[in-house]
C-alpha cells in the first residue's frame, strides 16, 4: 500500500527537468512519503504504547471512583444503620419517659390516698378524744353536780326536817333524789 502511494505520487510530480507551474495544493512526493511514513510510525506507537497507558488510566479512574462510590454507599448504609439505631433508642427513651411518668403519677395517687387515710384517721382520732373529753367532762360534771345536789338536798332537808338526820339516812335520801332527778331527765 505504501508502495502504490509512492508511485503515484511520482507519476504526478512534476519532472526534475520540467517548469512547469506546481499545484499549491498538492505536496511533493517525498512530503507525501515522509507524512506517510510519520503517520503509520505514530499510529504504530499509539496502538501498542499510548492508547494502553490511556485505556489503562481510564479503567484505574474507573475503578477510583467505582471504589469512592461503594464506598459512599457503605456510608450511607452505616448511616442508616446509625439513624434507625437513633430513632430505636429515641422511641426508647420516650417509652422510658412516658413508664417514668406513669410511676410518678401512680405514687402520687398513692401518697394522696395514703394522705387521706392518715388525715381520716387523724380526724377519727381527734373525734374519739373529743367524744371521750365530752363524756369525761360529763361524768365529772354529773359527779360534781350529784355532790351538789346531794349537799343542797342535805341542806333542804335539814331545813325541812330541822334536825340532822344521821349519814346512813343522809345517803339514803341523796340516792333517792338522784335518781327522781336522773329519771326526771
Amino acid at each position: 500500500m505504501l508502495y502504490s502511494l509512492i508511485l503515484a505520487a511520482q507519476e504526478h510530480a512534476p519532472e526534475a527537468g520540467e517548469a512547469a507551474a506546481s499545484n499549491p495544493i498538492l505536496p511533493e512526493a517525498n512530503e507525501i512519503i515522509w507524512g506517510a511514513l510519520s503517520f503509520l510510525v505514530l499510529l504504530v506507537l499509539i496502538t501498542k504504547v499510548a492508547f494502553p497507558l490511556l485505556k489503562k488510566g481510564m479503567d484505574g479512574r474507573t475503578e477510583r471512583i467505582r471504589a469512592t462510590l461503594a464506598e459512599a454507599d457503605q456510608a450511607k448504609d452505616e448511616a442508616q444503620a446509625v439513624l434507625s439505631e437513633y430513632r430505636g433508642q429515641l422511641a426508647d427513651a420516650k417509652g422510658e419517659a412516658t413508664r417514668i411518668i406513669e410511676e410518678a403519677r401512680q405514687a402520687a395517687d398513692k401518697i394522696r390516698q395514703d394522705l387521706r387515710r392518715q388525715a381520716e384517721a387523724e380526724v377519727a382520732e381527734v373525734k374519739q378524744r373529743a367524744q371521750d373529753d365530752i363524756a369525761a367532762m360529763a361524768t365529772r360534771t354529773m359527779g360534781d353536780l350529784r355532790a351538789q345536789v346531794s349537799l343542797l338536798a342535805i341542806e333542804l332537808a335539814e331545813k325541812v326536817v330541822e334536825k340532822n338526820l344521821d349519814a346512813e339516812t343522809n345517803r339514803q335520801l341523796i340516792d333517792r333524789f338522784i335518781q327522781q332527778v336522773g329519771s326526771d331527765s
